[in-house]
């Protein structure tokens, strides 16, 4: 038995956040940390993750992916996509993460969207850090997650009546 938390006691409730409360959620939880783990499909069929940073604008992810790595060259033979999120765990009080699964889009410098990419990338304080000259972005492909699925999991849902597993789907 929780003493401080009985709410996480079985029974659970399962019912359904409503699609504009789910989705605040889960855009708290994309402005709570910036650091993924980004999952590809190699060029055997093998998995590759990898930790990565990432923006967000809505529900879209995006990120700046060094060139030539296996995770792009992933993405450019099959654009398929899992991404997992997640905050601090202190226990099933506080669980809260999601698992994106989507496509990715490879937008090349000034190409449509690249512009919109380096607005929401924090491109400017990720070259200080590199020491980079930052007068103006470098020209770099960006890398935008459009997600179809978001498997949204938050225990301090229970508390308010609500399953702590939400399902989001792309309407359409």
């Amino acid at each position: 038995m929780s003493t401080a938390y009985r709410w996480v006691e079985p029974p659970w409730p399962t019912a359904e956040l409503p699609r504009d409360q789910l989705e605040d959620r889960i855009q708290q939880l994309w402005g709570s940390t910036n650091m993924c783990v980004m999952a590809t499909v190699g060029g055997k069929g093998q998995p590759i993750a990898s930790p990565i940073e990432y923006y967000a604008d809505g529900l879209d992810l995006y990120m700046l992916p060094d060139p030539g790595t296996p995770k792009l060259k992933a993405l450019q033979r099959d654009p398929r996509i899992s991404i997992a999120i997640h905050g601090a765990y202190h226990g099933w009080h506080s669980a809260r993460g999601a698992q994106v699964f989507g496509t990715a889009h490879i937008i090349e410098p000034h190409a449509p969207g690249w512009d919109r990419g380096m607005q929401v990338f924090r491109w400017h304080e990720w070259m200080s850090d590199l020491a980079m000259d930052t007068s103006k972005p470098f020209e770099r492909q960006v890398l935008k997650v459009v997600p179809d699925r978001i498997l949204y999991t938050e225990t301090w849902l229970w508390k308010l009546g609500f399953h702590a597993k939400q399902n989001w789907r792309r309407a359409g």
